[in-house]
């Protein structure tokens, strides 16, 4: 489990799957992933075995609860793609705008440098999606270019490596 001041990430399980699956239905929270709504609660449980399943120790995408109510917020963490380790989120939109994003987002980077002990992160976001842009350049993450990601041809490419993350939170 990773904690902050007001959020903490542990790993999802079968019981998310109803919060898992309400996160997806809302139109306003998938607008910029390329993704679509599950069908029903069994479909987003399927998803959620097989990513579970799947998951390698540390990374995956990590359910965000709040301390103070103990609610699913969403999720947030870092996967592992082919030539890159990818940082994504995703929140319930009656919590946006608290900057829970931005916590759990920087809590995933310090996991991945300091106990993944990873060299580089990348971030990618829909260039329309301006809540998601200023998340990551708080983090310190840089735009690096342009790229297609999840049926999003012009998604904008944003990285950071350890040592710029050492010196953003000293900064």
């Amino acid at each position: 489990m990773q904690v902050g001041d007001r959020i903490y990430l542990r790993p999802h399980t079968l019981e998310d799957a109803d919060e898992f699956y309400k996160l997806n239905l809302d139109k306003e929270v998938i607008k910029y992933t390329g993704d679509s709504a599950f069908e029903s609660v069994d479909d987003a449980a399927s998803f959620l075995k097989s990513y579970l399943e799947s998951n390698e120790e540390g990374f995956g995408r990590y359910a965000l609860i709040l301390i103070a109510s103990n609610e699913y917020v969403g999720w947030c963490g870092l996967k592992r793609h082919d030539s890159f380790i990818d940082l994504g989120y995703r929140l319930n939109k009656r919590f946006w705008g608290m900057g829970l994003a931005t916590e759990a987002a920087k809590i995933s980077l310090e996991h991945g440098f300091n106990r993944l002990n990873l060299v580089e992160i990348v971030g990618r976001t829909h260039p329309e999606n301006i809540a998601s842009v200023r998340i990551l350049e708080k983090l310190g993450m840089s735009f690096s270019g342009i790229d297609s990601c999840n049926g999003i041809d012009n998604a904008h490419i944003y990285k950071i490596d350890r040592w710029q993350f050492q010196q953003h939170l000293n900064g």
